[in-house]
């Protein structure tokens, strides 16, 4: 089976991701849980993972990197740090069901801020003609889940400067390949998940923060034992509960892939296959491919359709023939609504490091072959 669903979870991970699961078992029990050795060399493999990603996505303290389970679960943790019932949050056209029914579970005022894809102007555009001091917060999908369209989220996070209005980004799709930058931003918050261009596991994630954040779910933890309270400090007033620590090792192992393969290189591989992709179908006729035509506006997601053929039928004959992509609607209606495919949905091919070109020759020969057939 060829695996062209990264965009969901990175199935193909490095030896050394399992390894180093796979020892934790072993040799790790809970950080802060005893001074004997295997809490503290859970201990220290926890602080050692806040590092690499505090150094590769430039936050100063590593204290301010929060495990959490996914990036649903920091996105949380980050909206109900600033939102409340009635609060006006204005979101671009692109958001994940992630921030869109945490927003609406509060009784947010969410205001879309909708916006041609790969038009990075238009973007700014949409957030300048609503942006004003009384909006409570700013959440920007990095990139789209759905057409790897990257959004302009530093120019974003300077406007929001200028309102004195936080900033929340949602990296599910960029972190480990588009750069992330915590400083460059001036985010309040960075959400991220491990399972996808960090090379982790599933249920792991990260949580990048400022200064405002707010406790969601209380707790041991190890620190403080004797209060009531939740301490009032990072990381520990946000990491309630056991840790995960076959999964931060695995996460803490997948950091150190992308530090040695290097990000701009991941990148530049995954924007080769999706231009490779979208130049390919652009041959095949009734096959429409939403591409960027600059390609730096895009990661490693493509999206497309076949005429009169559904996004599901095309998606499921592709996995009678072996290969594994998405279709439908990707938990992402907004972005659908935005570009206009929320009737007919998408299928969506997304890359990693370990795609290969033969993989998206095969994509456009099956492609080829579903377009012609009289469905």
């Amino acid at each position: 089976m060829i695996y062209l669903d990264n965009a969901a979870t990175t199935l193909i991970k490095p030896k050394e991701v399992g390894i180093a699961m796979t020892r934790a078992l072993s040799v790790m029990s809970s950080p802060g849980r005893g001074g004997h050795p295997y809490a503290m060399a859970a201990a220290e493999c926890a602080f050692k993972c806040r590092e690499k990603a505090a150094e590769m996505f430039n936050i100063p303290n590593p204290e301010h990197v929060v495990f959490t389970f996914n990036a649903t679960h920091g996105l949380n943790i980050a909206i109900r740090s600033l939102v409340k019932k009635g609060d006006r949050v204005l979101v671009s056209g692109y958001e994940h069901n992630s921030v869109i029914r945490p927003l609406k579970l509060i009784g947010a005022d969410v205001q879309v801020c909708r916006s041609e894809p790969f038009e990075p102007e238009s973007a700014m555009l949409a957030f300048e003609q609503r942006l004003s001091r009384d909006v409570a917060c700013v959440i920007v999908n990095h990139v789209s889940n759905v057409f790897g369209y990257v959004l302009p989220v530093e120019r974003i996070g300077k406007l929001c400067r200028e309102y004195g209005v936080p900033l929340i980004v949602d990296a599910s799709q960029s972190a480990g390949s588009v750069n992330v930058d915590f400083a460059e931003t001036g985010a309040e918050f960075i959400a991220m998940p491990g399972h996808k261009g960090l090379y982790g596991p599933q249920g792991t994630g990260l949580l990048l923060c400022g200064e405002k954040a707010k406790t969601l779910l209380a707790g041991g933890t190890g620190s403080s034992s004797a209060s009531w309270e939740m301490p009032d400090y990072l990381p520990d007033m946000l990491e309630a509960g056991t840790h995960n620590m076959p999964g931060i090792a695995g996460l803490s192992a997948g950091l150190d892939y992308i530090r040695r393969v290097g990000r701009e290189k991941i990148l530049a591989h995954e924007r080769e296959l999706v231009s490779l992709t979208a130049k390919g179908m652009a041959q095949i006729k009734n096959v429409t491919a939403y591409a960027s035509p600059y390609g730096y506006s895009q990661a490693g997601v493509i999206a497309f359709n076949l005429k009169d053929k559904s996004s599901e039928w095309v998606g499921q004959e592709l996995v009678k023939r072996g290969i594994a992509v998405r279709a439908g609607l990707h938990c992402s209606p907004e972005a659908h609504k935005t570009a206009g495919t929320f009737e007919t949905g998408a299928v969506r091919a997304s890359f990693s490091a370990f795609s290969r070109k033969r993989d998206v020759f095969k994509l456009l020969n099956e492609v080829e072959y579903l377009a012609s057939l009289n469905k």
